[in-house]
């Protein structure tokens, strides 16, 4: 079945769940009008139904490959990227005194949901030189801003981020990339990244990296690691992409999905590189990527989600096997577990998409007003999204594939495609065990109080639909009550035995923030009563397991010898 890019549902989420019409009401998003983001949200949608759409099934079939040391893209992927850059969707949030159009990051990351649904292989492109762009506009000097931002919005340029090392992932204060100062304002970048997304293509006309880097002097961990900017081409004189620069592509991972997006092992020798910020202060001015990407990220689980749910409806409804004891369609649709598989997905991903524009709209509220609330609650939502976000993507995708049963399994479907190319999601941008370590550490410095303020704004919701929704409110009432609990209870704990709980209990966290999402929307909406019931009566309830597991702590799981675990 094609891919339907999902407007309407965005567009309720906007209007009527996360607060958008807050946004709008600032000076700095005012011309951000209802008529506009319609138009917006409609065009973006028919280019990923009619234009990104059927890329996807290219893109797997017809890997991007290396060529004497040049990626050569999957077919039609030119076209496609064109569609993306001359419709302005790579600058909706860049700064308009470079080209940007300004517009908020939850129309961005609406638009980046539905165009990753359509081609995620591909998508992956624009949404890291998003972040470069970022990234940019707030560190880099107004002479570098002056000649990359300008075709970085453009997309006649793209960008990339270069962390990992062979020997430092997650570690990344273990990278041995080093740069040498040339005397002239330049840098000399020696060193290996590996796992660099889009590190080449054959449709812009230069790769823009972002490479760490450590300057002689630099002290050892991510305190001395400096940020580069290192094009593939140098800028001429008039900024045009002039010599070929000292890097190269060395080879392409071979990887479970996403075949079209090219996954490249970057070579610098000496490559001519400019400093982006502070030397030795690399990693605040990366963090400011890596914070846009993750957000970018938690869209491309929930974009998956959505594709491969709708797979999974459209082959239920259509094949028939079995008898049920109701009657309905006479398919597989008809089956009480069927529908209970599809159902648990619609609500899942329903609560993913809010959560994830809920942190959009923080970050925009931030910009607006430079409020410290607001930039508290989108520092905290961003490991919450992007976990719940991506998490959710692999458990739709890997139940798309269970409705289909063994025709899951056989590729020419497609479902097993969505599975596939979903997986890297957790692992991308901090994996996801480290997203839930961070917000139960560093986002908790505040004593919770950020926790503290969306558990209290949840259970004023649901004060108010108790007169409406009395039995749906009084759960998500009763859900929040018990998170509140044990944030008290976390904060009390050792470190560690914080982050033996922190996976449950950023799960218990977005089954909360979800269940709000859904009762606000059945308030707006009483069409909408039925699938925030399964969210509230049968998802819901889960949290109260995970909190369970918060509370147990570290305890236990050192008793456990390496030996045993390898029996």
């Amino acid at each position: 079945m094609p891919y339907r890019a999902p407007v309407s549902d965005t567009r309720f989420i906007l209007n009527h769940v996360v607060g958008f019409s807050g946004v709008t009401s600032t000076e700095r998003f005012a011309e951000t009008t209802s008529d506009m983001l319609d138009a917006i949200l409609e065009e973006a949608g028919r280019i990923s139904t009619d234009v990104l759409a059927p890329l996807n099934r290219i893109g797997d079939k017809h890997p991007a490959r290396l060529e004497n040391g040049c990626v050569v893209s999957s077919p039609g992927f030119a076209e496609g990227y064109r569609a993306m850059a001359d419709g302005g969707w790579i600058g909706m949030s860049a700064d308009p005194a470079y080209g940007g159009m300004g517009l908020p990051m939850a129309v961005t990351t609406a638009v980046n949901e539905m165009m990753a649904g359509g081609c995620l292989s591909l998508q992956l492109n624009p949404m890291l030189t998003q972040g470069q762009i970022e990234a940019l506009e707030h560190h880099a000097s107004e002479e570098l801003r002056a000649l990359y931002l300008p075709k970085l919005i453009s997309g006649e340029w793209s960008g990339t981020m270069n962390l990992t090392e062979p020997q430092a992932g997650s570690d990344v204060g273990a990278l041995r990339a080093k740069a040498e100062p040339k005397g002239d304002g330049t840098f000399a970048v020696s060193g290996q990244k590996i796992y660099i997304t889009w590190g080449d293509n054959d449709f812009t006309q230069n790769v823009c990296h972002l490479v760490l880097a450590r300057l002689p002097g630099g002290g050892e961990g991510t305190k001395g690691i400096s940020l580069f900017l290192v094009p593939k081409l140098i800028p001429d004189e008039n900024g045009h992409p002039g010599v070929h620069n000292s890097l190269k592509v060395v080879s392409l991972e071979h990887k479970l999905g996403i075949h079209g997006s090219p996954t490249c092992v970057m070579q610098y020798d000496g490559a001519t590189g400019w400093l982006v910020g502070e030397p030795h202060k690399g990693m605040a001015a990366m963090f400011t990527m890596m914070n846009n990407a993750r957000l970018g990220v938690a869209a491309e689980g929930v974009g998956i989600a959505e594709a491969a749910l709708q797979q999974a409806v459209a082959y239920a409804a259509d094949r028939k096997q079995g008898k049920t004891p109701v009657s309905g369609a006479g398919t597989i649709i008809d089956h009480a577990d069927v529908r209970r598989m599809l159902a648990t997905m619609r609500a899942e991903v329903f609560a993913a998409r809010a959560i994830t524009l809920s942190c959009a709209v923080a970050i925009d509220m931030t910009t607006a007003t430079g409020a410290a609330d607001w930039r508290a609650r989108a520092a905290f939502l961003t490991p919450i999204a992007k976990a719940y976000g991506t998490d959710i993507g692999c458990e739709v995708a890997h139940q798309a594939v269970q409705v289909h049963g063994g025709m899951g399994f056989i590729e020419e479907t497609g479902a097993a495609q969505y599975s596939r190319d979903v997986r890297i999601t957790p692992i991308y941008e901090g994996t996801n065990g480290i997203q839930a370590m961070d917000l139960v550490s560093r986002k908790m410095m505040d004593g919770g109080e950020a926790a503290f303020r969306l558990i209290d704004e949840v259970q004023r919701g649901a004060e108010e639909g108790r007169t409406a929704m009395p039995e749906l409110a009084g759960d998500v009432w009763t859900a929040a009550e018990a998170l509140r609990e044990a944030t008290e209870g976390l904060l009390a704990q050792p470190l560690n035995d914080r982050f033996a709980g922190a996976a449950p209990y950023l799960r218990a966290f977005a089954r909360v923030l979800g269940a709000d999402a859904h009762l606000r929307a059945a308030l707006a909406d009483n069409a909408r009563t039925a699938l925030a019931r399964v969210m509230i009566k049968r998802l819901l309830p889960e949290h109260a397991a995970l909190l369970a597991q918060v509370k147990e702590g570290a305890a236990g799981l050192y008793d456990i010898s390496a030996d045993d675990l390898a029996a």
